[in-house]
């Protein structure tokens, strides 16, 4: 089963246009085209009454409270430029990045429409990016960039020594909760508790370092999430997260990857790198413990940074799904996934080996 923002989102990826513009609609109707798309910190913005009008739906800004609201087949949805969080009823979905004015009008991040949308309005949703392939701008004399830098310059382990080093980001932390389920779960708390199993596993079975980009409740900023991957040693990285749907029945674990590599200023295709390969091998895993597996997926996700550094963002179910979360607020279910993540790590590193000999 694919995540609910693939299964009824259909996203075409066409050739580059000259000029920015979405198309959106209920599956099976003429798509309305928006033209005024903003490209802002590595996404999309477009104007939230023009993501609605489509539906035939009419929003409402509050000068007061400083909030929009939508009515939705799911109850009221608020949001707010000081929020990173759509809220309906009393649960909070996460956004990729803040609502925000530009040029007087409230825009909403590209995620918006691919992730919530169809949940809000239990429909099918048409979207088409006529200009998907937008590169990451970044400044050059940021510390963020000399960071990526060094993820550009990771070389393969000489002699074939396996997995040096592994790299663990625990999604979220501090003020950011990520996901929510209903009975108050915390993405946040829970990536962070499947990071330190998985911390064990590694140290006890293989006997490596293991660097968390937090091993406690606080936040992180882009740079700080991606500098254990910095280290010379680690030779993978994999970023935990877990997520929900306004439905129980979504559930699965879903592993994403960036869509192009970097080695030494050649840009490659996911399939030719490694990081797909590791994502092979984990979703083989995972299936045969018996974890249900949504997919591989390829998407410009920041926590993914860039390079060519194997790296895999592993969404490890819905904690709005009843079995997805009893597994991930069990001990031992959460030692059965490090379980498996280990397994596909191990098998990736030996994989490695043989091909270096």
């Amino acid at each position: 089963m694919m995540r609910p923002w693939l299964v009824p989102v259909i996203l075409l990826l066409l050739a580059l246009p000259a000029a920015a513009a979405v198309e959106i609609a209920p599956e099976g109707t003429r798509p309305a085209v928006v033209n005024e798309v903003y490209w802002q910190d590595g996404t999309h913005f477009i104007a939230i009454d023009d993501i609605l009008s489509p539906f035939g739906i009419s929003g409402r800004w509050d000068s007061v409270r400083h909030t929009y609201s939508f009515t939705t087949p799911r109850g009221t949805a608020i949001l707010s430029p000081g929020s990173q969080f759509v809220k309906v009823g009393g649960r909070f979905l996460p956004l990729g990045q803040r609502p925000r004015f530009i040029d007087n009008r409230l825009r909403v991040p590209e995620d918006f429409i691919t992730r919530l949308l169809p949940d809000l309005l239990s429909t099918s949703v048409y979207y088409r990016n006529l200009a998907p392939r937008a590169a990451l701008p970044v400044d050059e004399a940021t510390t963020l960039d000399s960071l990526f830098a060094l993820l550009l310059q990771k070389e393969q382990p000489q002699g074939g020594t396996g997995l040096r080093a592994v790299a663990l980001d625990p999604g979220h932390g501090g003020l950011d909760n990520g996901s929510m389920a209903a009975d108050g779960t915390r993405e946040k708390d829970v990536a962070l508790q499947v990071a330190r199993h998985l911390e064990r596993v590694l140290k006890m079975r293989l006997g490596i370092p293991v660097y968390l980009s937090r091993d406690e409740d606080y936040a992180l900023n882009a740079q700080q999430r991606l500098e254990p991957a910095a280290r010379p040693e680690v030779d993978a990285m994999i970023s935990l997260h877990a997520q929900a749907s306004l439905r129980a029945e979504p559930r699965g674990i879903a592993l994403i990857v960036r869509p192009r590599e970097e080695y030494d200023g050649l840009v490659i295709e996911a399939a030719q790198g490694n990081s797909l390969k590791l994502a092979r091998h984990l979703g083989r895993s995972l299936e045969q413990a018996g974890f249900p597996v949504a997919g591989i997926y390829l998407a410009p996700l920041l926590p993914l940074g860039r390079g060519n550094l194997p790296t895999v963002l592993v969404e490890m179910g819905y904690l709005s799904n009843p079995e997805d979360h009893a597994r991930l607020t069990d001990g031992a279910g959460q030692e059965a996934l490090a379980q498996a993540l280990f397994a596909g790590l191990n098998n990736f590193a030996e994989e490695q080996k043989e091909r270096m000999r």
